[in-house]
């Protein structure tokens, strides 16, 4: 989940999804995708749970380097 923060490097993302997949319990549904350009793609999707607010729709914003994730943006 969104706590505000940026994370960078392999080292802190992973500390990142270790606690929010153990903080909430969610459901996740993709509901849409598109690629923006030859880099830069948008996959949006809905999660349901017990984090505050309950619901929402999250924007996740990537560019791809070299088949690998470069830069992730994750909004409502």
């Amino acid at each position: 989940m969104d706590d505000g923060n940026t994370y960078q490097g392999t080292e802190e993302i992973e500390g990142w999804l270790g606690r929010s997949a153990t903080q909430f319990t969610y459901t996740i549904q993709l509901t849409g995708a598109e690629q923006t350009d030859a880099t830069h793609y948008i996959a949006t999707h809905h999660l349901e749970g017990d984090f505050p607010g309950g619901t929402v729709d999250l924007r996740y914003r990537f560019t791809l380097r070299d088949d690998l994730i470069e830069r992730l943006v994750i909004e409502p």
